[in-house]
């Protein structure tokens, strides 16, 4: 039962709860134990994570929506089992953590969920993410806690210290006009999609705020480029998601033809693509039928993460994986635009979770970042993980969003993911300190 307390524990430390300053604490008992403790703190860890998926799946899809809950539950439990099983002392746990974050962002079945990172994502001291990413910042909290485990107090001052740096302002010179729809997205997926919506927002927008120099709309916003457009744009350049039945496909607009586009890479698992089809067709079937959505068919992804001249845009699920917006800084991108439909989420903290997380890409890259988002979080993020300007989800708008276009490189960018060859190098250290056979024997 402690075990499980402690996983909850955890939890409550990351976003979207506000205690991500005691994360330590918990983690300084993780720190040791073997298969039975991981699988049961992983139990209550991503059982409070997750706790979204049924909330959400469940209001749009009804009762059978929550379903999947439960195996992921378990899978992601699994996982921080054979953890604490394969590393049988603190500091080879502390790097075989990290390295088991950074494979859960590979594959065809990556889910990078439940970061320690995310925990430092309202200090200040986010913005070491700069140097090392969010893998990094885990680190940081595996640290402090072994401290703690090695009954080392100091270890709390640069704890202390990440919570109280000092930031500088950084200001935002050009301004964009972000439109949030509030559209249904089951009524998308059907077919029923309005929209003029966008139309009469941007009109709105550009009215009341005629200094935007840039319209973003989120992802899948449209069927194609409506009619009317370049009267109401005049001149401006279009960021905006088309509903294709293939690809998931963002688009740069300018004077009346597409002048670039890209296609999502990174698939959302079971949701826009659905892995081993050929195996499981009749249970896709079943929940196709039991969800009202008909055969869905697996979208195209792209060949490649390109950004569309000076933005780097992306889309939505692609928000988690670091390497996603470090490519688009990689190859030249000097803001990042994120195109976005959160209302899957409905009712619960999923989209706050999303956006918290997505926010240490702007850090990451040391670029500004536009979300806009179908029903929200729309919102402008500097390059220090500060929220600048948002309005309010769940409903139309539109926000005049600040921003600047900056050139040059983090240390993330340029390095990329030193910090997870770091963690690796620590686990193989805690394991020669501590030659035995894992802790199997723990169960």
């Amino acid at each position: 039962m402690r075990p499980f307390l402690l996983g909850l524990a955890l939890a409550l430390t990351l976003p979207p709860f506000p205690f991500g300053f005691l994360a330590p604490l918990p983690l300084a008992f993780l720190l040791r134990g073997g298969f039975r403790e991981g699988f049961l703190a992983g139990v209550g860890f991503w059982g409070l994570h997750l706790i979204w998926l049924p909330q959400s799946f469940a209001n749009l899809f009804g009762p059978l929506g929550a379903l999947p809950f439960l195996p992921l539950v378990l899978l992601k439990a699994l996982s921080f089992g054979l953890l604490f099983a394969l590393t049988p002392s603190p500091l080879a746990r502390l790097g075989g953590w990290v390295v088991l974050e950074w494979l859960t962002e590979q594959g065809e079945l990556a889910f990078p969920w439940g970061f320690l990172g995310y925990a430092l994502a309202e200090a200040p001291g986010r913005v070491l993410a700069a140097w090392g990413g969010v893998y990094l910042l885990s680190l940081l909290v595996l640290l402090a806690a072994y401290g703690l485990a090695h009954r080392r107090p100091w270890v709390l001052l640069p704890w202390a210290l990440l919570w109280l740096w000092p930031l500088p302002q950084v200001e935002g010179e050009e301004k964009g006009l972000l439109v949030q729809g509030n559209l249904n997205p089951l009524a998308k997926v059907q077919g029923e999609l309005d929209e003029r919506v966008y139309l009469r927002l941007t009109r709105e927008g550009l009215a009341r705020h005629p200094e935007a120099g840039l319209v973003v709309w989120p992802e899948t916003a449209v069927w194609q480029i409506p009619e009317g457009l370049d009267t109401l744009l005049q001149g401006r350049p279009l960021i905006t998601g088309l509903n294709l039945f293939g690809p998931n496909r963002a688009v740069l607009y300018q004077g009346g033809q597409i002048l670039a586009h890209y296609d999502k890479v990174r698939l959302v698992p079971f949701g826009e693509r659905f892995p081993f089809r050929e195996v499981l067709g009749r249970v896709y079937g079943f929940f196709f039928r039991a969800f009202g959505l008909g055969e869905l068919a697996n979208r195209t992804p792209g060949e490649g993460i390109a950004p569309l001249g000076a933005y780097g845009v992306f889309i939505c699920y692609e928000s988690v994986f670091p390497s996603v917006a470090r490519g688009l800084a990689r190859e030249g991108a000097r803001v990042l635009v994120l195109l976005t439909n959160d209302a899957w989420y409905g009712p619960s903290f999923g989209g706050r979770q999303h956006f918290a997380m997505g926010r240490l890409r702007a850090v990451e890259t040391g670029l500004w970042l536009l979300r806009a988002g179908n029903d929200g979080i729309t919102a402008s993020v500097d390059p220090l993980g500060r929220t600048v300007a948002a309005i309010p989800p769940h409903r139309e708008g539109f926000l005049l969003a600040p921003y600047a276009q900056r050139e040059g490189a983090t240390p993330y960018v340029r390095l990329g993911d030193w910090a997870v060859a770091l963690a690796l190098t620590i686990f193989l250290f805690g394991l020669i300190l501590r030659v035995r056979l894992p802790g199997w024997r723990n169960w």
